[in-house]
């Protein structure tokens, strides 16, 4: 094995070059305008800032649903219906990372209730939406459109993240407590709940992920037990003119596993086979994308899926995604088993998860190619301290 592979970073990412400069960050110490859905609602054409590529927004053709994994075979144990369970997720993780579940065990009557709730925030005035404005380098709280982090090519939607993590305290319900007052204790007691059994779902996600690679199906549910995620609420207004902008430009999660829920309105786009499709939504189904940590984990074998999310001029859109991470400290390496089962060599080096997130909170625009950027500085950096 490649002795470059063991690297892990304990320097803070902080020190590392800007990358972001073909991204559009906006310099250092400049004010970013606070942009939020009555802005844009209120625009008849498209700010130049909003604009995307013309590659970007080449429109989808294609529907992509499949598959879609039953998971109440093997809720109940049933050999045969986890089997074929995994040999689905194999099959859509090795091309495009992305797959959608039913009969997941989270109730809809709870979801109905946290989707209710998405309105009575992001329709409050911009002024008690920007009591809770997420701060430089923080992934946790409001965001308008994120022009606190870019310059150009700015997403054309808000979004309100609440970080999770199982313990004594509740801290969703803590937080929307404590900033936003009593007429939100409701708001945090409901995205609490949908928390932790999103929480839950997601360790039986990383055990049949476990399986459809052959290793010890409790492996990546361990890793994950203590996991410090991230719940995003995003809230994407209506767009006078959606042929010159997105509402999440073309991106793979730099989390391990991201689960959505989408509304009944269309925006989530997949790009397979060298083409963008549209996933319809399905009522009951959840989304799953795997996400660069996951990838990371499995040494590449599963890919990180590269989606976006249109925007159309007739109808609002809402969806809530819950990203799986690990422990900030946990080092993100392949386990060994799977290595040996594939006949794989190293392709990236050993890393913790906050040093990855502080990498694409201050370095590097999200991309298809983050992972690669986040390694290849990895390796030289450790390189550089040899020379």
């Amino acid at each position: 094995m490649d002795s470059s592979a063991s690297v892990v970073l304990s320097s803070p990412c902080a020190k590392l070059p800007n990358l972001e400069g073909n991204h559009g960050n906006i310099e250092k110490g400049g004010v970013a305008p606070f942009i939020d859905s009555a802005f844009l609602q209120k625009q008849s054409q498209v700010p130049t800032g909003f604009v995307w590529p013309e590659a970007d927004l080449v429109s989808a053709h294609q529907e992509l649903n499949e598959p879609l994994v039953d998971l109440e075979g093997f809720f109940k144990g049933d050999v045969v219906a986890t089997e074929n369970a995994a040999k689905a997720i194999r099959s859509s993780c090795v091309s495009h990372g992305f797959f959608q579940v039913i009969n997941h065990g989270v109730d809809l009557n709870l979801i109905k209730l946290a989707d209710d709730h998405l309105d009575k925030f992001f329709k409050l005035p911009v002024e008690e939406k920007a009591k809770v404005k997420r701060c430089p380098g923080s992934p946790y709280g409001y965001s308008g459109s994120h022009a606190d982090r870019f310059s150009a090519k700015l997403p054309w939607k808000e979004t309100l993240s609440f970080a999770f993590h199982q313990g004594p305290n509740p801290v969703v319900a803590d937080f929307c407590k404590s900033k936003l007052g009593k007429d939100f204790e409701e708001t945090g007691r409901v995205y609490q709940k949908y928390c932790e059994a999103m929480h839950n779902l997601a360790l039986s996600i990383t055990e049949l992920l476990a399986i459809s690679l052959k290793v010890d199906r409790m492996h990546y549910r361990e890793f994950f037990e203590d996991a410090h995620s991230i719940l995003r609420c995003n809230f994407y207004p209506t767009c006078q003119e959606p042929s010159l902008s997105l509402g999440t430009g073309p991106h793979c999660d730099p989390i391990s596993l991201t689960i959505l829920y989408q509304d009944q309105v269309r925006g989530l786009d997949v790009f397979v086979n060298n083409l963008w499709q549209t996933v319809r939504p399905i009522q009951g189904a959840l989304v799953i994308n795997i996400g660069d940590t996951f990838s990371a984990l499995t040494n590449g074998m599963y890919k990180s899926c590269l989606h976006r999310a249109v925007v159309n001029s007739q109808k609002e859109r809402r969806s809530m995604a819950f990203f799986l991470c690990p422990r900030d400290d946990k080092v993100v390496k392949p386990p060994e088993d799977l290595l040996c089962i594939e006949g794989m060599t190293r392709k990236f080096p050993d890393f913790t998860w906050s040093d990855f997130l502080r990498f694409t909170q201050y370095n590097y625009r999200p991309d298809e190619t983050t992972l690669q950027k986040f390694s290849n500085w990895l390796l030289a950096a450790d390189n550089n301290k040899h020379l």
